[in-house]
C-alpha cells in the first residue's frame, strides 16, 4: 500500500514516540524542535583577504587577488552587445542580493554618478576589460576557449570586477560564478581564469515511466544554466509522439509546449536537442518512412530547435519492419542492421543537417550501445556511418560499475570516433532499483575522461527535483574533471538545495547550515546505487555504516555507556532529518522524496528506541528493554510498509532506506548482550 505523508508526519510521529515514552520508564526517545532557518551574513564593514570561495563546477583557475569588494549603495554594470539580457538580468539580481540598493546597467559610455562599486562585462578582447585584467595584474588567455570567461574581483578603495568572455555562454557563465564568489555584504576578492572540459555537458530525459512535468522541464532547464550544464535531449521513453507513434505530428499545444522549453533552454545557454526514435516500426528501405521521420524533425526545426538525435536504442535487430528491409538488405542480422541504421543516420545528416547550416551534427543511440566488445553491428556502424555523427554509449554496461579512460578508448576504437557518454546514472525505471531514490554522489568516474569523450549526459530519474543532486555533480565533473572530487560535489549539491541557489524558489546567496546537514544525513541513507541486478555499486548507507561498525565495537568491548552515547546524536539526527528538509529544501524536491522522508522518520525513531533498549539492558533494566526493542520493531514495520507513489515512479515497491544496514541493526541489536 502506497502512503503518502504531508508536513504534520513528523509531529504525528512524536506524538507516537511520547505515548511510548509514557509506558516506559527512563525513555529519552524525545524530538526536539527544529529551529527555522537563520543564516547570517558577514559584516561588510569586516572584509580581509581570507580564503578561496566554493564555486561549483570546479574552476580551471581560481586565486586570490586581495580584499573583497564592499557591496552597498549604487552599483554600475557596464556592457557590451555580447552580454544578452538573460545575463544582464542575472547580474542585477545577483548584486541585489550582494547589497546593491539600486543596480544600474549601461553600454559603455558616460558614467553613472554616485556608484559605489563599477562591474566591467563583456568581450575578453575588448580594450577596456584588457586594461582592467592588467591593471589588477591578473593574466589570462585572450580570447578564452568556448564557453569559458575570465573574472577578477579585488576590493580596497578603488573596488574593481570584470568579467571577459569569448561569447555570450562565457559572460552568462562568468555571471553564474560571480553568484557563488557573491555573499551578502561582500564579494570575494579573487581571480578566476575558467573553461569547460568538455563541449557536451548535459542530460537525456531518456527513462521509463512519467515523463517530467513540463514545468519540471522548464525548472530544469534553468538548473541547467546555473550549474553550467548546456544540453538537454528530449527522449521520454512514455512519450507516444517521441517513440510509438513518431510519424504523427505533435498536437498544436504540444508543439506549442516545445517551443516554450526552447525560449527557457536559450535563455540559460542550454542546447535542446530533440531526438525521435522510429527504430520500432520503421521501413528503413522505404522513402516514405524516411520522409515522415525528416517532416517531424522540421516541425520541430521550424519551432526553434538545431539539435536532432536519431536513437535506435530499446529495440530488436533480429527482425525486420517490412519486406523491403529484406530485400534491399539481405536476411535479419546484426551487420545488416547495423547497415540500415547508418544508411539511414547518414541520409538525415546528409539531407536534413547539411540543408540547415545551423543545426549541429546529428546524435545517436545505437541498439548495440554498451560495452567495448565488436561485433558485426558494430563494425558496420564503424565502417559506413558519417564520422560526423555522434554516438552515445553506456559504458561498460548499461548501468556501468565504473567508467574508466581505457573504457572509453576502447569504445572509440569500436565505434570509429569519440562517443558521447549516456550515463545510466541515476535512473531509476528498472526492476533493481525499485523502491530506491538515487541521491548519491557522482562516483567512480575517472579523472581525464575529458580527453577521450565528446561529453557527458546522464540519465537522470522520474523525479527531476531529486535528480539535481547526482546533475550536480556531474556538471561539476564535466567542466572540470581534472580536478573532481566526488565528495566536494556531493555537498556542494546539499548547499544547492538548501538555499544556495537561483531557480527553485526564493533567490538565495547562502544555504541553510541545519538543512545542508540534514540532507548530508538523508542522502547518506539514500546513498547506495543498484546494477541491474539490484546489486550495489555505490554502497549502502556508508557514514551509518562506518558509525555501526564504530558502535559494535566499542560494545564487544564492554563500553556500552560509550557505545550508545556516540551514536545517539547520528541517530536523532536521522529521526529530525525529514522535518528540517521539509522546512529548508524547495518544495519540488520534498516532494519527489516524500515517501523516503516519511520512512526516514520512522527508521529514526525505531533506531533511537532500539538504542534505549539497548542503554536499558546495559543498566539491567530487562523489562524496559524488551519494551524499547517492541517498539523500535513496530516502527520498523510502519517503515516497511510505505511505498512508491505510482503516478511519479515505476516500477513500483516499498520504499528503501538503508537497507541491509540500518534495517540489519535495528534486527540484531537486541540479541547484543
Amino acid at each position: 500500500m502506497g502512503v503518502m505523508l504531508g508536513r504534520n508526519t513528523r509531529r504525528r510521529s512524536a506524538a507516537v514516540a511520547a505515548l511510548l515514552c509514557a509506558a516506559l520508564a527512563g525513555c529519552t526517545n524525545t524530538v526536539p524542535q527544529v529551529p527555522a532557518p537563520s543564516p547570517t551574513a558577514p559584516p561588510a564593514e569586516s572584509l580581509p583577504a581570507t580564503g578561496l570561495p566554493q564555486v561549483t563546477p570546479q574552476p580551471q583557475e581560481m586565486r586570490r587577488l586581495g580584499d573583497d569588494i564592499a557591496v552597498r549603495g549604487k552599483v554600475e554594470v557596464v556592457v557590451d552587445p555580447l552580454v544578452d539580457q538573460p545575463t544582464r538580468d542575472l547580474a542585477v539580481q545577483v548584486l541585489r542580493l550582494a547589497g546593491a540598493s539600486d543596480v544600474v546597467v549601461r553600454d559603455p559610455g558616460q558614467p553613472v554618478e554616485d556608484a559605489t562599486l563599477r562591474v566591467r562585462i563583456g568581450d575578453r578582447v575588448s580594450p577596456s576589460v584588457v586594461k582592467g585584467l592588467q591593471e589588477v595584474g591578473f593574466g589570462a588567455p585572450a580570447p578564452v576557449p568556448a564557453e569559458g570567461y575570465v573574472l577578477a574581483a579585488r576590493g580596497g578603495s578603488d573596488p574593481t570586477l570584470f568579467i571577459g568572455a569569448s561569447d555570450p555562454a562565457g559572460a552568462y557563465y562568468g555571471v553564474q560564478t560571480l553568484r557563488q564568489i557573491a555573499s551578502p555584504g561582500r564579494i570575494a576578492g579573487v581571480g578566476i581564469n575558467d573553461h569547460p572540459s568538455m563541449p557536451l555537458r548535459g542530460s537525456v530525459e531518456g527513462f521509463y515511466g512519467p515523463p517530467w512535468t513540463h514545468q519540471e522541464r522548464m525548472d530544469q532547464l534553468a538548473f541547467y544554466g546555473e550549474v553550467k550544464l548546456n544540453t538537454y535531449i528530449y527522449a521520454p521513453k512514455d512519450d507516444p509522439y517521441h517513440r510509438e507513434r513518431w510519424r504523427e505530428p505533435y498536437p498544436a499545444d504540444e508543439l506549442a509546449r516545445v517551443q516554450e522549453l526552447i525560449q527557457q533552454a536559450k535563455a540559460h545557454h542550454v542546447r535542446f536537442t530533440f531526438a525521435l526514435s522510429p527504430g520500432t516500426s520503421i521501413c528503413y528501405s522505404a522513402d516514405s518512412d524516411f520522409r515522415a521521420l525528416v517532416a517531424k524533425l522540421q516541425a520541430v526545426y521550424d519551432a526553434g530547435v538545431r539539435d536532432f538525435s536519431v536513437p535506435l536504442d530499446d529495440i530488436t535487430y533480429t527482425r525486420w519492419n517490412c519486406p523491403g528491409d529484406e530485400a534491399k538488405y539481405g536476411a535479419a542480422s546484426e551487420g545488416a542492421a547495423g547497415r540500415a541504421q547508418a544508411e539511414l543516420l547518414n541520409r538525415v545528416q546528409r539531407e536534413f543537417v547539411d540543408t540547415h547550416p545551423d543545426v549541429a551534427p546529428l546524435q545517436t543511440v545505437p541498439t548495440e550501445y554498451s560495452d567495448v566488445e565488436d561485433s558485426a553491428y558494430k563494425s558496420a556502424i564503424r565502417s559506413t556511418l558519417d564520422p560526423r555523427v555522434l554516438v552515445m554509449w553506456t559504458g561498460d554496461g548499461v548501468i556501468p560499475r565504473r567508467i574508466t579512460v581505457a573504457d572509453a578508448q576502447g569504445a572509440a576504437k569500436v565505434w570509429g570516433r569519440k562517443v558521447l557518454l549516456w550515463d545510466n546514472y541515476p535512473v531509476n525505471d528498472f526492476d533493481g532499483s525499485v523502491g530506491r531514490v538515487l541521491l548519491g554522489p557522482y562516483a567512480k568516474r575517472e579523472r581525464g575522461l575529458s580527453e577521450q569523450l565528446a561529453g557527458d549526459i546522464v540519465n537522470p530519474m522520474n523525479q527531476a527535483a531529486a535528480s539535481k543532486v547526482v546533475e550536480i555533480g556531474a556538471a561539476d565533473f564535466a567542466w572540470n574533471d581534472a580536478a573532481f572530487d566526488p565528495q566536494r560535489a556531493w555537498r556542494a549539491a546539499a548547499e544547492y538545495l538548501a538555499g544556495r541557489r537561483m531557480a527553485g524558489g526564493e533567490p538565495s546567496l547562502v544555504a541553510d547550515p541545519a538543512t545542508v546537514e540534514a540532507l548530508l544525513v538523508f542522502f547518506d541513507l539514500e546513498h547506495m546505487a543498484p546494477l541491474p541486478s539490484g546489486r550495489p555499486w555505490l554502497e549502502p548507507a556508508p557514514e551509518l555504516a562506518r558509525r555501526l561498525d564504530t558502535f559494535r565495537v566499542s560494545w564487544s568491548t564492554g563500553d556500552h555507556a560509550t557505545a550508545i552515547r556516540e551514536l545517539r546524536p547520528h541517530a536523532q539526527a536521522i529521526a529530525d532529518a525529514p522535518e528540517r528538509i521539509r522546512a529548508g529544501a524547495p518544495a519540488d524536491f520534498v516532494s519527489d522524496v516524500q515517501p523516503w522522508l516519511a520512512a526516514t522518520e520512522l527508521w529514526g525513531d525505531s533506531l533511537l528506541a532500539t538504542l534505549d533498549g539497548l542503554r536499558a539492558r546495559a543498566d539491567g533494566d530487562e523489562g524496559p528493554a524488551v519494551q524499547h526493542f517492541t517498539a523500535a520493531r513496530q516502527l520498523a514495520e510502519r517503515a516497511e510498509q510505505i511505498s512508491t507513489v505510482p503516478s511519479e515512479v515505476r516500477p513500483q515497491g516499498p520504499v528503501k532506506v538503508a537497507d541491509g544496514v540500518l534495517d540489519t541493526f535495528i534486527e540484531q541489536a537486541p540479541n547484543l548482550r
